[in-house]
């Protein structure tokens, strides 16, 4: 069976524990090794890991990156998961579950920076890179064992080691026939993990699974389908397209046919983003109008830094709010004309906000760019807004300060911290 040292990157025909070259254990073997080119690739515990990179005396250490009390888990390394944190856990339960956790508060323009690392090197192996997140992406290697002079089970090996050396932080690849099975794969064997799953063994492997762990089947889809009888994979797959519908509807054929591991999506390095956000969790409720709209001015000033790293404009925003009772509301506008300035997108969500507004305790308060629009098509001016180019060249000049003296060089007066709540 053909098998690759992931260390050494030594290949054989045998399937042995050990690497005959350098006696690692780091071994895969599997019998389509060589033939197979769709991958996926995860970082391990991206935040945290960056973190623990930059500070080593935290390398022993559960490390949870987050807000306060009243955030979520933004990540966390696997010395916390092993004590049973999970992202997007509320803070409490975290530090109650792990209460010894070093809590650091996220840095996302840290984390993104490195994210672009890693997707340069991505992008260096294959032109058909499609990201999904800032630390995750499916490549389709198909055609490049020329270029590289090896297959892409090499090439991905390779492609690991060099991450860990240069970036410094670890990745989990799945390697398969098809965007689905590879990201099983990926889950497989994390962290710092390979693993393979052929064509001809996909539903196999699938069959005595829970249809919780089909990507997209949530809690509740996944309560439907035991209470209709379905509590594998196997099962949900053995259905024909015809019984399929009749029992879930359109979209019955394609859950059985990815029950079984099919998936014809082909990948797309040129996916639409369909919307951009911002959002925070309060360490306690606010319901004063005048601190809602002071922590709503700084979301959208993020929000424009979003829109601008993505070259991005907001056509429309959207308002989310979620209440003391963990009720949550969410309200929309279009815009005239597409703008990617906060002062644009503020003045677009505050009159949302302000019918929210009435006297309501809110934890948590979000603005999106909802429908999105091009980066050259915003604040161009026209007759009834002559002053946008004016006020594009304004924030321009206020991002230029920022980027050479930090986010405090320049602060808007509506933007300014009343308390330690927001």
């Amino acid at each position: 069976m053909p098998s690759l040292c992931r260390d050494c990157l030594h290949r054989d025909d045998g399937a042995g524990l050990r690497c005959p070259a350098c006696g690692s254990r780091r071994v895969v073997a599997h019998a389509a090794l060589f033939a197979l080119s769709v991958a996926h690739v995860d970082c391990d515990a991206f935040y945290a890991s960056v973190e623990k990179r930059d500070r080593p005396e935290l390398l022993t250490r559960p490390v949870i990156v987050g807000g306060g009390r009243r955030g979520v888990v933004a990540a966390c390394c696997y010395i916390a998961r092993t004590r049973g944190v999970r992202s997007a856990m509320p803070m409490f339960k975290a530090l109650s579950a792990c209460p010894d956790a070093v809590v650091i508060k996220p840095d996302m323009t840290k984390y993104v920076t490195e994210g672009r690392r890693i997707r340069a090197m991505m992008e260096a192996l294959t032109p058909l890179v499609q990201p999904l997140s800032i630390d995750e992406a499916v490549l389709d290697l198909s055609g490049t064992q020329a270029l590289h002079g090896a297959p892409p089970a090499v090439v991905l090996a390779r492609f690991a080691a060099a991450v860990e050396r240069e970036v410094g932080v670890t990745v989990s690849i799945g390697l398969a026939a098809n965007r689905l099975m590879a990201k099983l794969a990926a889950e497989r064997d994390k962290p710092r993990g390979f693993a393979v799953i052929g064509a001809d063994e996909a539903a196999g492997w699938l069959a005595p699974q829970p249809v919780s762990l089909l990507p997209g089947v949530g809690p509740a889809l996944a309560k439907r389908l035991q209470a209709a009888g379905f509590s594998t994979l196997g099962q949900l797959g053995a259905l024909d397209a015809r019984a399929a519908a009749a029992r879930f509807g359109e979209d019955g054929p394609a859950l059985a046919a990815r029950a079984r591991g099919e998936d014809t999506r082909r990948v797309d390095p040129d996916r639409e983003t369909k919307s951009v956000s911002a959002e925070t969790t309060f360490e306690s409720d606010i319901a004063a109008p005048a601190e809602l709209e002071a922590v709503l001015w700084r979301l959208c000033e993020k929000l424009s830094a979003r829109l601008r790293d993505k070259a991005l404009a907001a056509a429309g925003v959207t308002l989310k709010l979620k209440t003391a009772g963990f009720a949550t509301r969410t309200r929309a506008a279009r815009l005239a004309q597409p703008t990617r300035l906060p002062d644009g997108l503020f003045d677009a969500a505050r009159p949302l906000l302000a019918r929210e507004a009435d006297g309501t305790a809110f934890r948590l308060i979000g603005i999106g760019a909802q429908p999105l629009a091009a980066a050259q098509d915003a604040d161009r001016g026209d007759l009834a807004d002559p002053e946008a180019p004016r006020r594009a060249a304004r924030w321009a000049a206020v991002e230029s300060l920022r980027a050479k003296f930090g986010e405090g060089a320049v602060v808007r007066g509506r933007g300014l911290r009343k308390g330690p709540r927001g």
